[in-house]
């Protein structure tokens, strides 16, 4: 991939009246209107071949120069940490992530994330802005991710996410006995006195999730969860919401249940589940490419299935 952007385009007739920045966006579609902004403002991008505002009206006919350099974002470090590459291609890859691994570097998590692993897998993301991350898994869920590796594919995949076209489905396993599945629509934002929560709130950001049943347990059921919108902890408050908790989840979860007669080994297991028990099975998005429809499936983790059979054990002997 060249560090250099050089594209040039005309201005329609029709477009005449229209902000620059606005057609600037129509015009070089691979690209966000506020990057395209900021290289407005930088003289990156000149019309008629002088600076000019992103807020500068055009009349037709100029000619659009973007001559910039895919500048280096952050200055993160490679690190040699596995990854579990599902897919990969010149324009994305798909990963199954561990539990565990933090995806972005933050306060406390400066280094050792998923960030540093694509940064050393593959060096070309330095020029993306985070690495190409598009959207996120909490540190200890496990499951699908899309990592974008050129702007343009990042560009066109947050726009898939935002047109709510990307299909995300998680499984988990809930405190409680569902009697059937069903959606919950509420708004989502950070708690009024815990900044590190997440909670329903009037005035959030409208969240959606749909779930359904797929095996009911005597005090737990393993659900399929299919997001609609990606708010932070969005399917942990949703559940915690509706009074059916992930098994695990400690800033989320309620009391815990232990069926009565449960095996030594379930209530060990259930006591000591180490995370939330929440899974990115499926992912499903068209190709930033060419358009095609492309979807990945991965089966649930060591941990789930065993916790899945052991609540399926305990049914059986309390038959």
């Amino acid at each position: 991939m060249s560090d250099r952007i050089s594209m040039t385009a005309s201005v329609a007739p029709e477009s005449g009246g229209q902000r620059l920045d606005q057609v600037a966006a129509q015009l070089f579609p691979d690209f966000s209107r506020s990057r395209l902004q900021a290289w407005i403002k930088d003289g990156c991008l000149t019309m008629d071949g002088r600076s000019v505002r992103p807020r500068d009206t055009v009349y037709g006919g100029e000619k659009l120069v973007l001559d910039a350099e895919r500048e280096v974002q952050g200055d993160w470090q490679p690190e040699a940490i596995a990854l579990d590459v599902i897919y990969e291609d010149q324009a994305l890859m798909v990963i199954n992530k561990p539990a565990g691994l933090v995806v972005h570097p933050a306060a406390g998590h400066q280094d050792g994330t998923l960030l540093n692993a694509l940064l050393h897998h593959a060096p070309e993301l330095a020029k993306v802005p985070r690495a190409g991350i598009v959207h996120r898994l909490d540190k200890d869920t496990t499951g699908l991710m899309v990592v974008a590796k050129t702007l343009e594919a990042q560009t066109d995949l947050v726009a898939q996410l935002q047109a709510r076209s990307v299909t995300r489905e998680y499984e988990a396993v809930v405190v409680g006995v569902m009697t059937a599945g069903g959606k919950v629509d509420e708004p989502i934002a950070r708690h009024g006195t815990n900044r590190q929560k997440m909670a329903v709130m009037v005035g959030g950001k409208q969240a959606v999730s749909h779930y359904r049943v797929i095996t009911r347990f005597r005090a737990h059921t393993h659900v399929r969860v299919k997001l609609e919108t990606g708010r932070t902890h969005q399917i942990r408050v949703h559940m915690s919401y509706i009074h059916f908790p992930l098994i695990g989840d400690q800033t989320y979860g309620g009391r815990m249940r232990i069926p009565a007669g449960a095996t030594p080994e379930l209530i060990e297991t259930l006591r000591g589940f180490p995370r939330q028990a929440l899974h990115a099975r499926r992912l499903e998005l068209q190709h930033p490419d060419d358009g095609r429809t492309m979807s990945w499936e991965v089966p649930l983790p060591a941990d789930m299935l065993n916790l899945l059979a052991l609540l399926r054990e305990d049914g059986e002997l309390a038959e």
